[in-house]
């Protein structure tokens, strides 16, 4: 096992979190920033149809992360034991069939995009004056599914070896290039939601391309081998039973943005399709930086699990815990006190930052819970618990918001659609307290491992 991994079962438990979770925050950081930056030029250079066209074909994109981040999160977490447990060649044999995966599964979604664009699109909400911008914007989106799943999936990999920069660098880059290219293609070039997407892709093939040399140069504790694409059967069922959280997560997302864009075309019209993309995005970024935190204390619980440490598994989540509190706290308080400000920044449209800072207020009035639930169900996901990963992950936006996005909104109208997310977050986090009351050893300092490995 190369020292680059074993230090996950020796080093200071604050080190290894900042040293993985920093890199792994500034990562998700500017990915978050590069998407709330795409959609001010989008707003500026396009308008607020562009916003919703971009809105719209969101949930696609959302299907083809809840695919890459099933292969990547579940391949990672049995890495993270395997490597913990050292068994390295099982380990890279995790690595090739998650790569064989995730080539062969975005390939498919390319054709199946293209083939079903306009159905697709109807049903994600989509009315007779969005479609074109969602059209322009998703396909050629779609040519770019190869290099983003790759991306996406092997970040998660590569953080799961303890190599949190590599991961982080590949991120900037994408990041801070599709910052670049995206006024470069809709101002100077005049090419409108056209160039947004083709700046997008552009940047997913360069991140894509890092991560590749990356494994080419030998620095990975993981090796490749043609053989290991190779399936295994019990390996590949063991990376899906952990990723299924993930790909539920994701895949659950995309699922909720159809029904809200659909419930917000009927209660509010096109204005409020493009007033949600841009909370969305606000959203998405304020929650990177806890994902952050979450992907840098899963290779330390992973790896420790493997390891049987127990003291360093229950440290690692109470700080991670602490971290993703204190980002959720400041974000909360940002949102609460300057929501107009923050509409500003997207757009000049009265209308639309009426309504936008009313709904922000709402949509994030207990979001201050939300790290809580996103570092509990990481760590069932890296301690191999799949039951516990996948219910909590179902529980926000399957169990609670859907349901709410379907039932509020025929009562409260527009305000119904707002109302519904602040539940959820609530009923999440009541479900999240209550999974740590039955698992209590890990989150205090004298953990059993039995107990987490037993599903409820």
């Amino acid at each position: 096992m190369s020292q680059q991994s074993e230090r996950l079962g020796k080093e200071p438990i604050p080190k290894l979190l900042t040293e993985l979770g920093v890199p792994a925050f500034i990562g998700l950081f500017m990915m978050g920033f590069y998407n709330i930056v795409d959609t001010i030029f989008i707003a500026r250079g396009v308008g607020t149809l562009g916003v919703a066209g971009a809105s719209i074909a969101f949930p696609a994109q959302m299907i083809i992360s809840s695919i890459a981040g099933a292969l990547g999160i579940g391949g990672a977490s049995v890495i993270s034991r395997r490597l913990g447990s050292n068994n390295p060649d099982e380990a890279d044999q995790v690595f090739g069939n998650v790569i064989g995966l995730v080539l062969i599964v975005s390939i498919i979604g390319v054709f199946f995009g293209l083939s079903m664009l306009t159905p697709l699109l109807r049903l994600f909400g989509a009315s007779d004056t969005i479609m074109p911008y969602a059209r322009d914007y998703l396909g050629i989106i779609l040519f770019g599914t190869v290099f983003f799943a790759f991306l996406f999936s092997m970040g998660n990999i590569v953080r799961s070896e303890g190599s949190a920069k590599t991961a982080m660098a590949a991120m900037l880059i994408s990041s801070c290039l599709n910052i670049i290219l995206t006024p470069i293609f809709i101002f100077r070039f005049g090419m409108g939601i056209k160039g947004a997407a083709i700046a997008t892709v552009l940047s997913q093939v360069a991140g894509a391309l890092y991560i590749l040399v990356y494994f080419a140069s030998g620095k990975s504790t993981l090796s490749f081998k043609i053989s290991n694409l190779r399936p295994r059967i019990p390996l590949i069922k063991e990376v899906l039973a952990i990723g299924a959280s993930a790909f539920v997560r994701f895949s659950s997302l995309s699922i909720m943005l159809v029904v809200a864009n659909n419930m917000l075309l009927i209660y509010g019209g096109d204005l409020s399709v493009a007033v949600f993309g841009i909370i969305h995005k606000v959203l998405m970024f304020s929650i990177m930086p806890m994902n952050g935190v979450v992907q840098g204390l899963l290779p330390i619980v992973g790896f420790n699990y493997g390891a049987k440490q127990p003291k360093r598994i229950s440290e690692s989540i109470l700080l991670g815990m602490k971290a993703a509190t204190l980002i959720a706290v400041i974000a909360f308080l940002m949102i609460m006190l300057f929501p107009k400000q923050i509409m500003l920044i997207f757009t000049n449209d009265a209308a639309a930052i009426e309504s936008g800072q009313f709904a922000l207020r709402i949509i994030f009035i207990i979001s201050f819970t939300i790290g809580v639930s996103m570092v509990t169900s990481g760590v069932f996901q890296a301690l191999g618990n799949a039951r516990a990963a996948l219910l909590l992950s179902l529980s926000r936006q399957v169990l609670f918001l859907i349901p709410l996005l379907l039932i509020l909104p025929p009562i409260f109208k527009l305000t119904g659609v707002w109302i519904a997310f602040p539940l959820a977050d609530l009923l999440s986090f009541l479900l999240s307290l209550w999974y740590i009351k039955q698992y209590k050893s890990f989150f205090s300092l004298t953990p059993s491992l039995k107990e987490a490995a037993s599903p409820l």
